[in-house]
């Protein structure tokens, strides 16, 4: 593993051990345990909030390659909005998961 990629390893080895006592929790009188729904909460917030990201950033890219060759701006727009679908469904994924989940 080079240098350069240890605070990401790092990073996800906290987020995995922050999370483990989480899914490990039970009550003692048998009642409803909220702390799950919590995490599905935070897990669609970071799924849309990424997702807004990596739209964004397609949107650019998208009008910079128009900008610079419009004779390609219908295959890029077509590809666009393939891409949009795609980074869309990833959110709707996590949406659904959180619901079948909880």
């Amino acid at each position: 593993m080079s240098w350069k990629n240890l605070p990401r390893f790092l990073a996800t080895l906290a987020l995995l051990a922050c999370a483990s006592p989480l899914l490990a929790q039970t009550t003692a009188a048998g009642g409803t345990d909220f702390s799950t729904l919590k995490m599905g909460a935070i897990a669609m917030a970071i799924a849309a909030g990424l997702c807004g990201i990596g739209m964004g950033m397609g949107l650019k890219g998208t009008q910079e390659g128009i900008a610079r060759n419009p004779g390609a701006a219908d295959v890029i727009r077509t590809v666009f909005f393939i891409g949009f679908a795609f980074i869309e469904s990833l959110a709707l994924y996590t949406f659904l998961f959180v619901f079948l989940k909880y």
